[in-house]
C-alpha cells in the first residue's frame, strides 16, 4: 500500500485532514515502536509504504515500558495535538496497520501491549 493510501485511510478513520495525518501517523507509528520489540516493529515494517517502514525500525531489541496514558502524552506531544485528537489518531492508525499488516503479525506485535492499548485496534462497537 502506498504511504499516501495509508494516510488517506487514516485521515478518514479519524476525521482529520491529509494534512493532519502524515504527522499523526508518524507519531502513532513512533511510539508504537517505542512500546514493543525490535522483532515485532521489524516484521510489521515490510507491510508498509517505504516511506512509513523506517518509522518502525529499532536501534535496540527491548520494548519500553509504558502505560495507555503516556502512549497517548507522546502520540499527542509528536503531532502536536490534544489528548482527544491523538486518542482518535491512535485508533484510526492502529486499525488501518492490522488490514495492512495482517492479522498474525498484527496480533503478534499486540500481544506485547496492555488490554488498553489493544482495545484500540480493535473497531468501536456501534449502538444498537
Amino acid at each position: 500500500m502506498a504511504e499516501l493510501a495509508f494516510v488517506d485511510k487514516v485521515a478518514a478513520r479519524a476525521g482529520v485532514s491529509l494534512e493532519q495525518a502524515r504527522p499523526l501517523t508518524e507519531a502513532v507509528l513512533r511510539t508504537l515502536t517505542e512500546r514493543i520489540s525490535g522483532g515485532e516493529a521489524a516484521a510489521m515494517a515490510p507491510h508498509l509504504a517505504d516511506e512509513l517502514s523506517p518509522l518502525l525500525v529499532k536501534a535496540t531489541e527491548p520494548a519500553e515500558t509504558f502505560d495507555y496514558d503516556e502512549f497517548l502524552r507522546r502520540v499527542a506531544d509528536r503531532a502536536g495535538i490534544d489528548r482527544p485528537a491523538a486518542e482518535r489518531g491512535a485508533r484510526a492508525v492502529l486499525q488501518t496497520m492490522h488490514r495492512v499488516v495482517g492479522h498474525r503479525e498484527f496480533e503478534d506485535a499486540l500481544a506485547q501491549l496492555p488490554a488498553d492499548l489493544r482495545a484500540l485496534a480493535q473497531p468501536l462497537p456501534h449502538g444498537p
